[in-house]
């Protein structure tokens, strides 16, 4: 199951607060993430637990992680249908996965990070 959340939203930090800070996450994909007022965080749940994490900010994504890729396929895809998402700097542990949800790849020059943008992108 796919939810959207803010860090308005009911218990955000009891859902997204293990990757906050987390040296795994950190290490793993190179990135920080913080709770932006104007991000929108796309969770996979899975047996009552979220297992997969991608934040939203102004058509563009921002923080990318999971623990199962084919849940980050199927929330990359929901999010590819339902958004325009412009160019995108991500983690590169991911491009296989983002390949799969159908993003278009267009710049692998960084070492951790590579550009993505949507199938909706004009």
């Amino acid at each position: 199951m796919i939810i959207k959340l803010t860090n308005q939203s009911k218990n955000f930090y009891a859902h997204v607060g293990k990757i906050f800070g987390s040296r795994e996450v950190e290490k793993i994909t190179g990135d920080r993430f913080y709770d932006d007022d104007d991000k929108v965080w796309y969770l996979y749940y899975s047996r009552g637990n979220p297992d997969t994490f991608v934040s939203v900010q102004k058509n563009k994504i921002k923080n990318v992680w999971t623990e199962n890729k084919k849940h980050l396929i199927d929330v990359l895809k929901q999010i590819n249908e339902e958004r325009k998402i412009d160019e995108s700097v991500v983690p590169v542990v991911f491009k296989e996965e983002y390949e799969k949800a159908h993003f278009k790849i267009l710049e692998n020059g960084y070492k951790n990070f590579i550009k993505i943008r949507g199938e909706k992108h004009d």
